[in-house]
């Protein structure tokens, strides 16, 4: 079934929705969840808090990719669980990749910077389409969906040494041009 006609189902409040969202993203949705916490069960309890999410906002909300939206409710929820069970006890899944990108990209402490962090967010997508598909893909593979660095190896035939080496080029090159344009790191 395409988006679109999942997208009307919710907003017709047909419950065939989220059938329709599971068959179609259940997977990608779990491996997203399963890459920053790290357990099943809290990934599972993320994807159906994602659907109930999905149910709640739409209407209003109709996105043109029902993977996008579902990927960004996902990764939220997954990142929320995770503080929420760090609160409690230390992890090292999204703690290893938020202490990656920690030097070349500033987090939001105040309000002034949660206002700045939406510009930010601009200029790493101009930064990112200006890199090669390859790198751009590693990079978004590796610090938004959260995959491990073996894996990202083992799919590019590379060796997992090789693949961190270029992680910190992209990570410098990011750096670099982030502090061209005047922001504070």
């Amino acid at each position: 079934m395409e988006d679109g006609q999942i997208v009307n189902l919710y907003w017709r409040r047909d419950e065939d929705a989220i059938r329709a969202t599971e068959q179609k993203y259940g997977g990608f949705c779990r491996r997203l969840s399963m890459n920053i916490l790290h357990s099943f069960q809290d990934s599972e309890e993320c994807v159906n808090d994602a659907y109930g999410r999905c149910w709640d906002t739409m209407p209003p909300q109709r996105p043109a990719s029902l993977r996008a939206y579902l990927g960004v409710i996902i990764r939220n929820l997954s990142i929320s669980r995770y503080r929420a069970g760090r609160a409690q006890k230390r992890y090292g899944g999204a703690e290893v990749l938020l202490s990656e990108l920690s030097e070349c990209v500033p987090a939001p402490e105040n309000v002034q910077r949660t206002l700045e962090a939406a510009e930010l967010g601009e200029r790493i997508s101009q930064w990112l389409e200006e890199l090669a598909p390859e790198d751009r893909a590693l990079f978004v593979r590796r610090y938004w969906s959260g995959e491990a660095v073996k894996d990202l190896a083992r799919e590019a035939g590379a060796r997992p040494n090789a693949v961190t080496k270029r992680l910190l080029r992209l990570r410098e090159s990011l750096r670099r041009t982030l502090e061209k344009e005047g922001v504070a790191l």
